[in-house]
C-alpha cells in the first residue's frame, strides 16, 4: 500500500450511500463484533472483501444508517456498521 493510497484510505462503515471504492486491508482488531477477530476476517474473505476488490454502497438501514447493502462482485451483501469498521477501503479513481 503506498502513501497516498493509505493518506485517501476510509473505514467501510464510515463510508456514505454512492460510495465506490476498493478495499486495501481488512483489520479486524480495531472493530467491536460479538464474533472474534479471527472469525470476522475469515467471514469478510468468505463473502469476497479481499484487496484489489471493487466496493459500492448500495443502501444503508432505517434506523441510524445499519446495516448497509454493498455490492461486491456482482453480489450484493449486507454488513452491520461495526463489522463493517474492519474494511479499510480508498475512493475510486
Amino acid at each position: 500500500m503506498d502513501a497516498l493510497t493509505t493518506q485517501n484510505s476510509r473505514r467501510l462503515g464510515d463510508v456514505p450511500r454512492g460510495f465506490s471504492g476498493a478495499i486495501i486491508a481488512i483489520e479486524h482488531d480495531a472493530v467491536d463484533s460479538a464474533l472474534s477477530g479471527i472469525e470476522l476476517e475469515r467471514r469478510l474473505i468468505e463473502f469476497g472483501f479481499v484487496e484489489g476488490a471493487r466496493v459500492e454502497v448500495l443502501h444503508e438501514g432505517p434506523v441510524g444508517g445499519d446495516p448497509i447493502a454493498i455490492r461486491i462482485n456482482g453480489a450484493t451483501v449486507a454488513l452491520r456498521r461495526r463489522e463493517a469498521m474492519a474494511i479499510k477501503v480508498t475512493d475510486a479513481s
